[in-house]
């Protein structure tokens, strides 16, 4: 059977269809279901299950759950126990880390109400919680398509076929996607989600809006000696290892039973082809500062995952005929703070409370211009527009003047409502920062200890990620020639920098340098489809249920 000859897909048709598992679409189909418990909803989600492919700091505002579930606090099953009681900042040198003292600071980023845990795990309890008021969840299944109907309007998502060989044809196995049919249709990818890159694209939703900006952000669990633990105690920092124009810093969060969550996030805005931001990261925690507490520790757990940096400026049209953005899918992270769930949750609420209200109106497939035209006066809106020009004044003027100028903007923000600095303009995409290799050196990392510090490979095995090895690759390359004369050629190959997993190598051959993608160590991080200096690479979902299988991050 040749793929010309595949049958027809089996369809299903509900109320709504929600893209992703993650605190965004889980909030929105909770929502609904609040609102009127007769409506239909199904969430469909690429992990294995809910929460594999969930990675976040994670220290959470609960600003979002107050108002989706008040009784969190009081529901033993809900994974978030403890309270941030030590809320630290630090400048990190080589030598030393200088602590800032939390005066300084401006009032939003005071963290003392917020809670540390897994997002994961918050997304399983979110889950069970959705499933009980009658939400269908369906995880271990790819949104691979768009569905339009005759007048150009979204009508719901294909699932991707199974069984489909390296060759692109179907195998034995081979199951067709199903069509899930929904009078509105909400995407809740996460960052760069490749649906919603395609709706973007084809409704212009980005016309009037700035570039996306991105970070990638690495995090890696540890359980700690008990005397070293200091539960509900977190740090933030900037600093070394990066250097000052390079944008970027770390956390480390102390919660549970003595685990430890450790991370490093590099603006995907840099210019040196020759940086590596996992090194970066493993670099970090041999810091004196930071080595002592993982010394004798075991590493439980490692991910990657690309991180919306462009806030309030950089935020497209959030609706289209037939559906809408919600979540990081649309980039509402609040990048000084680095949170993003409660705003996640918020525009998935939101979101929600205006599809009701169209769903009871009888309208189908129309367009939620009030969903659009009300989230920048909503809490989402006005915690974004605060902090809307720390990153790009970090951007133009380096680590020390930039986060200088980015806290005073929050203050003033914060005491006056307004700015004096306006607000301020991303330069360009983060494809397009990098430098030609000729005007850097190559960077000499050390090499890993396996005590502290890890290579990639044995990193990507905690992560327990895995794919069918006989499906087509998941990683589009659109010019292999191209990849050649630039990437290669101009940029030195960065991919095998700023991918964290392994997927990407320059092989020499007698015949020249051949580029080799190992998919199957893929995280799904998607930095190769936001840092490829010509926009060469494409990120597409896999079989449903591949990619990385996190128990707790």
């Amino acid at each position: 059977m040749s793929t010309e000859e595949l049958p027809p897909r089996e369809s299903m048709e509900f109320d709504v269809v929600i893209v992703g598992a993650g605190p965004s679409g889980l909030a929105a189909a909770i929502r609904l279901k609040q609102i009127n418990a007769d409506l239909n909803v199904v969430v469909v989600e690429k992990g294995s299950e809910v929460g594999a492919h969930i990675l976040s700091g994670a220290v959470i505002d609960p600003a979002g759950l107050d108002k989706l579930t008040p009784d969190w606090r009081e529901d033993s099953d809900c994974p978030l126990k403890t309270q941030v009681k030590d809320d630290r900042f630090y400048w990190m040198t080589a030598g030393g880390a200088i602590k800032l003292p939390n005066f300084m600071m401006p009032p939003l980023m005071d963290n003392h109400h917020c809670y540390i845990g897994s997002l994961g795990n918050v997304c399983r309890w979110l889950a069970r919680k959705a499933e009980a008021l009658g939400v269908e969840i369906y995880p271990g299944f790819a949104a691979a398509e768009v569905l339009y109907d005759e007048q150009g309007a979204v009508r719901g998502i294909a699932t991707g076929d199974m069984g489909i060989g390296r060759d692109g044809k179907p195998k034995d196995s081979f199951t067709r996607g199903m069509e899930l049919l929904g009078k509105y249709t909400l995407f809740a990818e996460g960052a760069r989600g490749s649906l919603t890159k395609q709706l973007i694209a084809k409704f212009a939703l980005d016309s009037n809006s700035e570039p996306a900006k991105f970070g990638i952000g690495l995090k890696e669990v540890w359980q700690i000696d008990p005397a070293k633990h200091q539960k509900g105690m977190i740090q933030h920092s900037f600093g070394w290892p990066l250097d000052l124009k390079t944008g970027g810093g770390s956390f480390l969060y102390h919660y549970d039973d003595n685990l430890v969550a450790v991370g490093f996030v590099v603006h995907l805005n840099y210019d040196d082809p020759y940086l590596s931001p996992f090194d970066e990261f493993q670099r970090f925690k041999t810091h004196p500062s930071i080595r002592g507490t993982f010394e004798g520790a075991k590493r439980l757990a490692y991910g990657a995952r690309a991180i919306t940096e462009g806030g309030y400026q950089s935020v497209p049209k959030l609706t289209f005929p037939g559906g809408a953005l919600v979540g990081c899918a649309a980039g509402f992270v609040n990048v000084p703070r680095i949170k993003g769930v409660h705003n996640a949750m918020g525009t998935g609420m939101l979101a929600a409370e205006h599809v009701a209200a169209a769903l009871a109106a009888d309208r189908a497939n129309d367009e939620i211009v009030d969903y659009e035209n009300a989230w920048r006066s909503s809490s989402v809106g006005k915690d974004l527009f605060l902090v809307r020009n720390v990153k790009p004044l970090w951007s133009k003027f380096g680590t020390v003047l930039g986060v200088a100028l980015g806290g005073f903007d929050m203050w003033f923000n914060t005491l006056f409502g307004t700015s004096l600095f306006g607000t301020q303009s991303h330069a360009k995409p983060d494809r397009a920062t990098l430098d030609p290799a000729k005007q850097h050196a190559p960077k000499n990392y050390p090499k890993p200890d396996g005590k502290i510090s890890f290579d990639k490979l044995s990193s990507v095995f905690l992560s327990n990620t895995n794919h069918e090895e006989d499906q087509p690759v998941h990683l589009l390359v659109a010019d292999m020639n191209l990849q050649k004369t630039s990437e290669h050629d101009v940029f030195a190959g960065p991919s095998n920098r700023y991918c964290p997993a392994g997927v990407y190598e320059w092989i020499e051959e007698g015949s020249g340098p051949r580029f080799q993608i190992n998919a199957q160590n893929c995280v799904h991080c998607k930095t190769c489809d936001v840092k490829d200096p010509n926009g060469n690479i494409t990120w597409v979902p896999p079989e449903g249920g591949g990619g990385p299988n996190y128990e707790a991050m």
